[in-house]
């Protein structure tokens, strides 16, 4: 199987997507989360994939262009996502019982930590780490293995599934509708990895800490 997978040219974004299901499972997992801290765990989780995606595909780098319209571009789907996740909270509440307790448990993944810190660190280490990895490596690998449209939906499907640990619904439909949106931007934009890579970090600063949907 291994053998089959190096010569179809999967075997390096197989392992990282192993990789990542390890960390997020470290991370979100009742009985090693109790154990670490989040942020310093996510942290090193997205320093580690995103080493190891510049090892796997050096070139990755040069994809990633911030020009003024890569930041109006980036600016717009963050707050756009945003909107989405707020009326999505609101419809999810009327729904479901458990939406608001999970969401909340979700919120407090924060409790006693510094904003400022968590902000610096979302916005420059975990938010673009993900982005490089997820969609620069993995959906990209993927897309050219298989065809765009199919590397899109494999590349989401992983990336909710890798939460599932957590056992909480709302976390893992977050991700899924995050990684929707994301994937289908480098689906179709795939030259805009930068402004993907600006939405991603300012999102999670603005869900997280400076706008939280409470």
């Amino acid at each position: 199987d291994l053998l089959l997978l190096m010569k179809n040219g999967l075997a390096k974004p197989v392992i990282g997507c192993s990789i990542a299901a390890v960390l997020w499972t470290i991370m979100f997992s009742p009985w090693t989360s109790p154990h670490i801290n989040f942020w310093v765990m996510m942290t090193c989780s997205g320093l580690i994939l995103t080493t190891y995606s510049t090892i796997c595909s050096p070139g990755i780098w040069k994809e990633i262009r911030m020009k003024w319209d890569d930041i109006a571009i980036g600016v717009g789907l963050a707050a756009a996502l945003w909107a989405v996740f707020w009326s999505g909270d609101k419809l999810s509440s009327l729904m479901f019982d458990f939406a608001r307790p999970q969401v909340k448990l979700i919120y407090g993944m924060k409790e006693g930590e510094n904003p400022l810190i968590l902000s610096l660190l979302l916005l420059f280490i975990i938010g673009p780490a993900e982005e490089i990895f997820w969609r620069g490596y993995i959906q990209k690998s993927f897309s050219k293995r298989w065809t765009p449209t199919v590397g899109f939906i494999v590349t989401t499907l992983i990336y909710s599934l890798v939460h599932v640990s957590k056992m909480n619904f709302m976390l893992i439909m977050a991700a899924a509708v995050a990684g929707i949106i994301w994937g289908l931007a480098y689906r179709f934009f795939p030259e805009r990895l930068g402004a993907i890579i600006i939405s991603h970090a300012l999102w999670d600063c603005a869900v997280f800490i400076w706008f939280p949907i409470v």
